[in-house]
């Protein structure tokens, strides 16, 4: 199973997708304030000095609409696990891989669709993309390389079928 490069390529994409629901995918740092887009929710940390001189901070977790984007890349990464354990039988591997594509594209289309909306409602400061807007690309090249690798495996068994 690990010998195909296809088994590879696919855990490396379960592994980037499992990073990506750590890091975050979007930060925001404004007066005394940082916003930053997880996965799973919405930080919002603020922090102000009291009178006796204490620092003290305040987060606050929005977790709804923004766990869409890890309900998306938990099922991708179910998906190219399933993908990983059904090596022997090539053609559920692929429509496998063609389901997990989309699951992906949906992960990158949510991350980017909630970074933006909240770029537009941001006041001034600095912000940019985290690694976790990125790392989800990087699942969807090492998911098409298998899924490539995979249909050139099931060319070369059909012409070695042929020949017999």
């Amino acid at each position: 199973m690990w010998q195909r490069i296809q088994t590879v390529f696919l855990a490396v994409a379960v592994v980037a997708l499992l990073a990506s629901m750590v890091f975050p995918i979007w930060i925001h740092e404004g007066n005394d304030e940082q916003t930053r887009l997880m996965s799973f929710y919405l930080v919002k940390s603020s922090s102000s000095v009291s009178d006796n001189g204490d620092q003290s901070s305040l987060e606050q977790f929005t977790p709804m609409p923004y766990a869409l984007t890890a309900m998306l890349c938990a099922a991708s990464i179910t998906l190219a696990i399933m993908g990983i354990v059904k090596y022997k039988n090539r053609i559920t591997q692929m429509k496998i891989g063609a389901l997990n594509s989309f699951f992906l594209v949906g992960v990158i289309l949510a991350s980017f669709y909630f970074s933006n909306d909240l770029m537009k409602s941001m006041p001034g400061g600095t912000g940019g993309y985290g690694l976790g807007m990125w790392l989800p690309g990087i699942a969807v090249l090492c998911n098409l390389l298998a899924n490539r690798f995979i249909r050139k495996d099931e060319k070369l068994v059909r012409d070695s079928n042929r020949l017999r």
